[in-house]
Parts: C-alpha cells; sequence; structure tokens
C-alpha cells in the first residue's frame, strides 16, 4: 500500500504542481493576432514575387480574379473572408461535370486563345501562367486541360504535319473536338514500347485497322475517355507487311458530337479514385477500328498509298525517341505544378504556425507561437528553402523547353526527368509535413492540405514512373561518361564540364563562413556526383567482364544510379539557385536569397547519407552541417511570412486556418455555412 500512496503522490505532483491561488486562475480567451501585426518584412515581396514566378505576373492575376468571381469555382465564407475550393464532397459523376462547365466557363473568357495557334514565345509563356494559375485552384481542372492541350494537342503539334494541324488544331483550342491522349495499357505503363495494340495498314481501302489483341493491350488510365472525349491519338505497334515498325501514333474518333460510342469501340470507366475525381479516366479497346491513311500522324515517319513504309530515318531508337515528344511537355508541366502545390501547402502552415500558440515556459507568461519553437521550424523552413530553390530550377526548366531546340532535346529529356521526380517527391513531403504541422485542423477538407496529399499523390507515377525516371537519368549520365572516355574528349553538356576540372577537395575542419559559401557547396555537390559517375562506371564495367549484358548489367547497379539521379537533380537545382542569387543586386533580397541558397545546400547535405556512406564528409564535418542548419532556422525565421507572402497565392487560394482560424471555427460561422447550404442565406 506504501507503494501504491508514493506512486498517487508522484502522479498527482505531475498533474497539479504546487502553485499559487493566483497562478490558477483561467487564462483569458485567445485572439486571433493577424500575422503582420508583429512579423516585419526586410524586403520588397513583390520583387520577390517577380523572381518566383519570373513572367506573366497580369495574366495570373487576372484568372485568379476570374475564378473567384465565378459560382462555378464554389466560393464560400469563412472568418470573414471567401475561400475557392472544389466540393469534394460531390460524388464522382458530379466532380467531372463541374470540370467540364469551369473549362466552359473559362474557354468562353478567352483563356485558351493561343494555346494551340500562336507559335510565339510570348504565346507559350503565356500558357505556362495560365496553366499554373489553374493549377493552384484545382488539380483535376489542370489536368483535364492538360491531357487535351498537351498530350492531344501537343502530339498533333509535334507528331503531326500542316494537314493535321490544318484539320485539328483550331478545333482542338475551341474545344470543337475533345482529345484524349491513348497510349498506356493494362500491361504496359513506362514501357511504352512494349505496348500491344495493333494497326495494319489495308492498301484496298486506304485505311488503318486498329485492334486490341488482348485484355492487357485495353488502354487504361486514359484521361477523358470515359465521358467526353470525342477523339484519342492512339499509340499502337504499327505491322506494315507483317513487320513491326514500332510505336506510332494514330487519330481515332471514339464518340459522336452528341456523345455515343462510334462503332468497334468499347469503353468503360477506371472508376472512383484516391484523387483527380473530377477527370474521366477510361479504358478504351479497338475491335478492328478502320481509320483513314491520313489519320497517321506522319513527322516522322508515313505510309503510302501502296502500303510502302517511309521514314526519316532507318534507326527505329531515334525515331522511337522522337514519338516521346510530347510527354516532355507533360513532365515539365507536373514539374511546375508540384512546386506550386508545395506552395500552397507551405503557405498555409506557416502563416497558421504564426498565430498558433502551444504551452509557456513560465507560468502566466504568453504561449510561445509554433514557430518560435525550433523544432518547428527545423520541419518548415528547410522545406521552404527547398521549395525556393526548386522555384528557380521549373523557371529554367521551362526556359528550356521554350527554346528547345533539336540540339537540345536530349537535355530537356534528363533535365525533365530528373525535376519531375524530385519535385514531385519533394511536394508530397512538404505537404505531409505540413499536414502534420497543422494537427488536427490539416485534417479538414476546407483547410485544403490533406486533399492536397490526396490530388497530387499521382504524380510520382503518371507521366513516368519516378524511380524509372532517375534511372533515365543515371542511363544517360552513364552513357555521356563512357562516350567522352571512348573519345578521349572534354565532357561537354548536362553541366558535366566539372569533371574536365581537378577534383574539389573538402577541407578537414568545416566552419560556418566555409558552410555558407558557394564554393564549398558547389564543390561537395560536383564531389558527390563525379565519384557517384566514377563508381557506377566501375561496377557497370566489372559485371560486362564477368560476361553479363550492359543492360543488366546497369539494373544492377541500382543503388550506384539511384543516389546519382539524385546527386544530378540536386546540383542542377543548387545551380540554378546560385544563378538567380548572382543576378540580384547587393541589399536585403540578395541576404535572404544567401540565408535560402545555403539553407538548400545543406540541408541535401545532412539528408543524402552518400556525403557519408562514401567519405565526402567526415562525422564531424557531418555533425557541423547539422548544427549550422539549425542556425540558419533561427536566421530564416524572422522572414518566413515575408517568403510565403512571396508566393503570390491570393488569400481565397489558401485556406481558412491562414488567416483568422478562431472566427472560421465560431459558432457564428457554423450557422453561416449552414445557412448557405440550405439556401437561406
Amino acid at each position: 500500500m506504501e507503494r501504491v500512496s508514493w506512486r498517487t503522490q508522484v502522479l498527482s505532483n505531475h498533474l497539479l504542481p504546487h502553485q499559487s491561488a493566483s497562478l490558477l486562475t483561467p487564462n483569458p480567451c485567445l485572439q486571433f493576432s493577424p500575422p503582420e501585426l508583429s512579423e516585419r518584412f526586410s524586403f520588397d515581396i513583390v520583387e520577390m514575387r517577380n523572381l518566383l514566378d519570373a513572367h506573366n505576373l497580369p495574366d495570373r492575376d487576372w484568372i485568379f480574379g476570374l475564378m473567384v468571381q465565378s459560382k462555378l469555382f464554389n466560393p464560400l465564407q469563412s472568418g470573414g473572408r471567401v475561400f475557392v475550393s472544389p466540393d469534394y464532397n460531390q460524388s464522382m459523376q458530379q466532380q467531372r461535370e463541374m470540370t467540364m462547365k469551369r473549362i466552359e466557363y473559362l474557354l468562353d473568357n478567352g483563356v485558351f486563345k493561343g494555346w494551340l495557334t500562336d507559335n510565339g514565345i510570348e504565346a507559350a509563356w503565356r500558357k505556362f501562367a495560365l496553366f499554373e494559375a489553374i493549377g493552384i485552384y484545382d488539380h483535376s481542372l489542370a489536368i483535364k486541360l492538360g491531357v487535351h492541350f498537351h498530350l492531344w494537342g501537343g502530339a498533333i503539334q509535334f507528331f503531326g504535319t500542316k494537314r493535321h494541324h490544318d484539320a485539328w488544331l483550331k478545333n482542338t483550342e475551341n474545344y470543337a473536338i475533345r482529345g484524349c491522349f491513348a497510349m498506356s495499357e493494362l500491361g504496359h505503363g513506362s514501357n511504352v514500347r512494349g505496348i500491344e495494340t495493333v494497326t495494319k495498314y489495308d492498301s484496298s481501302t486506304g485505311e488503318f485497322v486498329i485492334n486490341t489483341p488482348c485484355e492487357s493491350a485495353q488502354k487504361y488510365w486514359i484521361g477523358g475517355a470515359a465521358n467526353h472525349a470525342t477523339h484519342a491519338i492512339v499509340f499502337s505497334q504499327l505491322d506494315i507487311n507483317g513487320k513491326n515498325e514500332g510505336v506510332h501514333a494514330f487519330i481515332a474518333q471514339i464518340r459522336d458530337a452528341d456523345g455515343n460510342i462510334s462503332p468497334n469501340i468499347r469503353i468503360a470507366d477506371c472508376g472512383h479514385k484516391l484523387c483527380l475525381n473530377g477527370v474521366d479516366n477510361g479504358r478504351i479497346w479497338f475491335d478492328n477500328v478502320r481509320v483513314p491513311r491520313e489519320n497517321l500522324l506522319n513527322s516522322v515517319a508515313d505510309v503510302s498509298v501502296e502500303g510502302k513504309y517511309i521514314s526519316a530515318t532507318d534507326d527505329p531508337d531515334k525515331r522511337f525517341a522522337a514519338f516521346m515528344a510530347p510527354l516532355t511537355s507533360g513532365r515539365v508541366t507536373i514539374s511546375v505544378s508540384a512546386i506550386y502545390s508545395a506552395k500552397i501547402g507551405l503557405a498555409i502552415a506557416i502563416r497558421y504556425s504564426l498565430t498558433r500558440r502551444a504551452f509557456s515556459l513560465t507560468p502566466n507568461e504568453p504561449e510561445i507561437q509554433l514557430l518560435d519553437y525550433p523544432s518547428h521550424q527545423k520541419r518548415l523552413l528547410p522545406l521552404l528553402a527547398k521549395t525556393y530553390a526548386m522555384s528557380f530550377a521549373a523557371i529554367e526548366l521551362k526556359n528550356i523547353y521554350v527554346k528547345r531546340t533539336p540540339e537540345s532535346v536530349k537535355t530537356l529529356h534528363i533535365v525533365s526527368s530528373a525535376f519531375k521526380a524530385t519535385f514531385t517527391w519533394h511536394n508530397i513531403r512538404s505537404l505531409q509535413e505540413c499536414r502534420e504541422a497543422c494537427g488536427g485542423q490539416g485534417l479538414k477538407t476546407e483547410n485544403r492540405i490533406g486533399q492536397l496529399i490526396s490530388e497530387f499523390d499521382v504524380q510520382s507515377t503518371f507521366e513516368g514512373d519516378n524511380n524509372v525516371l532517375m534511372q533515365q537519368v543515371s542511363k544517360a549520365l552513364l552513357a555521356e561518361f563512357i562516350a567522352a572516355k571512348k573519345r578521349n574528349k572534354p565532357f561537354k553538356g548536362l553541366g558535366l564540364e566539372h569533371m574536365n576540372k581537378a577534383c574539389p577537395v573538402i577541407p578537414s575542419k568545416l566552419t560556418s563562413s566555409i558552410l555558407r559559401s558557394c564554393q564549398f557547396q558547389t564543390d561537395a555537390f560536383c564531389l558527390r556526383e563525379r565519384d557517384l559517375l566514377n563508381r557506377l562506371a566501375a561496377e557497370v564495367s566489372q559485371d560486362v567482364a564477368r560476361g553479363n549484358s550492359k543492360e543488366y548489367a546497369f539494373i544492377q547497379s541500382f543503388l550506384f544510379a539511384e543516389d546519382l539521379g539524385r546527386a544530378f537533380s540536386e546540383k542542377a537545382i543548387l545551380h540554378c539557385f546560385i544563378e538567380v542569387e548572382n543576378s540580384v543586386p547587393s541589399g536585403s533580397i540578395k541576404n535572404v536569397l544567401g540565408l535560402l541558397r545555403s539553407m538548400y545546400a545543406l540541408i541535401c547535405l545532412e539528408e543524402d547519407a552518400s556525403f557519408l556512406r562514401y567519405g565526402y564528409l567526415s562525422p564531424e564535418n557531418v555533425a557541423a552541417v547539422r548544427q549550422e542548419v539549425k542556425k540558419l532556422c533561427s536566421e530564416i525565421r524572422p522572414h518566413a511570412l515575408a517568403l510565403v507572402n512571396s508566393f503570390g497565392i491570393p488569400d481565397a487560394f489558401l485556406a481558412p486556418i491562414a488567416y483568422n482560424w478562431v472566427e472560421s471555427n465560431s459558432w457564428s460561422s457554423v450557422q453561416q455555412k449552414e445557412g448557405t447550404a440550405d439556401g437561406s442565406a
């Protein structure tokens, strides 16, 4: 019994500490205080937004306003503000129909003007800006547009010739027809070369005959196919007189203008999904569907009236690479949209952490703001720095795409593959951390972050599985390495020029000034890439020497390949950040960018075990990096609000907890929402 009494007393002391009566008086009710009242901005957020968005800011603001002013975008009042967000409580079919109504509204307001018919650089930048702003509102809406314009429309632009451009582009831009992109199959996704749909040419009628020979050949996950698309770009093996000429693309009508499914076409719905239920993904079977000979997209290869196969190149690898061009635009837009999604999550979570308090250090003292806890800073601020870094890299990726030439296609493919994987992984990690950092409020759909996790999770696998893309990056780097060694000439391109110089040497002792220097950060990233590329080449070479094929040897070296892909991507991102920082004159913005750049570089060093695993950094230096990250968190903390406000995302596209979350959860707010729901308000 004595032991029981003792334990009871101990628990009582923990739960009811001895305090004077004055310390037990209840605290006054919490009052929301906007963070703008206490946080000071040390730099011009408009100038910072110019760096982050880089182009077409008036166009972005115009379409933000266009969406906010329409009831189609589901405006709801909360906490004295209006927020717009899709109604995810709607059924799948309702969400799909709302997506189409929003597209029609944007079409009527001229949003898509020139998206396919204006080939100028200014039009390309405007299209990027408007598409990015639309994606901030709703991922389903962006994907539905992306399939129609970037995939279907892009295929006609890139694979087609003048006859296709004249017949299809204008009608696509004004939605006289609705296109989809039938590439993926039940049995083949990333391995497009292995698709099983077969097309043969019938010279007696001058038609191609498209057929789904088995269940695994059914077209799968085709956006727009289930309900709305009237036409499809069909990817198929082309059989000419018994010879397989490889994958080619054909235009096939799958519905008439009234929505009736075309003869010899079978379509099924993919059903309810984890995300993107505003997109009507479907499955398609072709039962000997006949299409005119002219419906072969023939910029790379053609078939004559008599049935003779004609190709600009006899190399099937080059021919196949040419057919992959539209996927590059998809990877570019996915990369950029992932960063804007991370911005939404970080803006909401950081604003909330500047007004939400928890615990006090001493009795009767005010509770501490969440973002004043060093642990909370470590959760969010490195992600904020990474988002800034990737924003600058995304601008460079778009620049490569807009100014692409035949000579830059390979660079575009490799960089877009690396950034697509890196950015989308970063987005999901950021959103998950932001969701947790908001506690229970992060679970509410109206606060967006949890829903964004579901909506953007798909990005890690569509338009190329991230792990596969990273292996493609490493494979391309290995090919460059082998070619340079074989030619005995310097490295040129893909950022590998640093390998022509002496190997960087990392100081044995890393001080704060060294850790924050561009030179050290660049040296560390280049050393990692150089060493991993050498290790990958050596391991593959040894495996080939044992009698294995190069393909088998590369697959077996996936550990080095994974590390190398990450090294390439993070180094390229750092390079983009330094370029932007160097373009800014001395002053407050440059100072803050320096903090963010150092945070980006050092958190990459801390998080990648390669630096310790392969001995680039000693255990003592890794510990120094970790401590420097902590110091940087405290130095970036005063700029947190200004940094997220610089994203330029309007209040309406964030969430109630980013603003007056006390008022938005008040009883009067409940009554207001109920009144709106039953139509009495």
